[in-house]
């Protein structure tokens, strides 16, 4: 089979798949436009974004398409559908990397690093700087999947409660309760950290309204690292305008990159990272012991891991 990289993993990582799979012939490209035999890929191999229906279309004999990410929302969906093609992605590698980031925020929010770090630079020794404890207090999840679920793992070793929103109201493992999502304004209202990991489907989209923001508790924190749409600029903005919460930490956004001179830049009760959560060392070679399961079950038959539902987007 011709399988086709619209990336290059590194050396060591192309060796040992054509190691692994003397039969297949792979093809490692640095982007799409360089892909010389792209139109003879049976398994693509993208981060999704590159992907649109008129390249699809050229590929007569693609069968799969192995998604390196979570996000499937750029991909032309109503294409890969009509061609009933298999689309599987890289779920649940994000979990470590994401949850680490989100205790940094919230270990940020309560021991003042940034305020800190301000001080020192200007040589200030301030021991009156209130400090506080992640102990005790209450983090409402928002996505009780892979990356939800880690963080709820987390805070519990901090000796934090767990509050968890989805779509049926399911009880997950370590969290202490999880409400549906027609519930989320009680979630939200007594927690002290309102963190989103929710994908972006039409659902999601634009879920998070300024009744929302009204419910949390003025010294509130809220955390998004999941996508940018879920709630609006205008509604955020005036949630931290109006003191409605005390800071938003903010990791995607509904464009991207940020375009230079947006009020969130320098909004003092706004904190942006350029969609980084995710980023690390780990992250190609766990997507790809995904791709390597899922291509043993195609050959050779098994069960798949992560294959994308593609009415519901994820």
């Amino acid at each position: 089979m011709n399988i086709v990289f619209t990336f290059r993993p590194p050396r060591e990582i192309q060796a040992d798949l054509e190691k692994s799979f003397p039969e297949e012939s792979f093809f490692f490209y640095k982007t799409i436009e360089e892909a010389e035999v792209l139109s003879e890929a049976e398994i693509l191999v993208t981060f999704g974004n590159d992907l649109t229906s008129e390249r699809i279309n050229t590929c007569a004999s693609l069968k799969w398409v192995m998604v390196a990410s979570a996000g499937i929302e750029e991909m032309p969906l109503k294409t890969i559908k009509e061609r009933d093609l298999l689309v599987t992605n890289a779920r649940g590698i994000h979990k470590i990397p994401m949850a680490e980031f989100t205790f940094g925020f919230m270990l940020n929010h309560v021991k003042r690093f940034a305020e800190l770090r301000a001080l020192e630079q200007a040589e200030v020794w301030n021991k009156q700087l209130p400090l506080q404890e992640l102990a005790g207090k209450e983090v409402a999840i928002l996505g009780t999947g892979a990356i939800g679920q880690e963080i709820a793992r987390l805070a519990k070793a901090f000796r934090m409660k767990t509050t968890g929103v989805n779509k049926m109201g399911q009880l997950v493992q370590d969290f202490d309760q999880v409400f549906q999502m027609d519930q989320l304004e009680t979630a939200v209202g007594k927690a002290d950290f309102i963190v989103a990991v929710l994908p972006s489907t039409p659902e999601t989209i634009g879920l998070l309204q300024p009744h929302h923001f009204e419910a949390m508790k003025e010294e509130a924190a809220f955390i998004n690292i999941g996508r940018g749409n879920l709630v609006s600029e205008v509604v955020l903005l005036s949630a931290v305008n109006d003191n409605e919460i005390s800071h938003a930490y903010l990791d995607v956004f509904s464009v991207e990159p940020l375009p230079p001179a947006h009020p969130f830049w320098r909004h003092p009760s706004i904190t942006v990272t350029p969609h980084i959560s995710s980023i690390t060392k780990q992250y190609v070679p766990r997507a790809i012991e995904i791709f390597k399961h899922n291509l043993r079950c195609f050959i050779d038959g098994g069960e798949y891991e992560n294959v994308i539902d593609l009415d519901k987007g994820y």
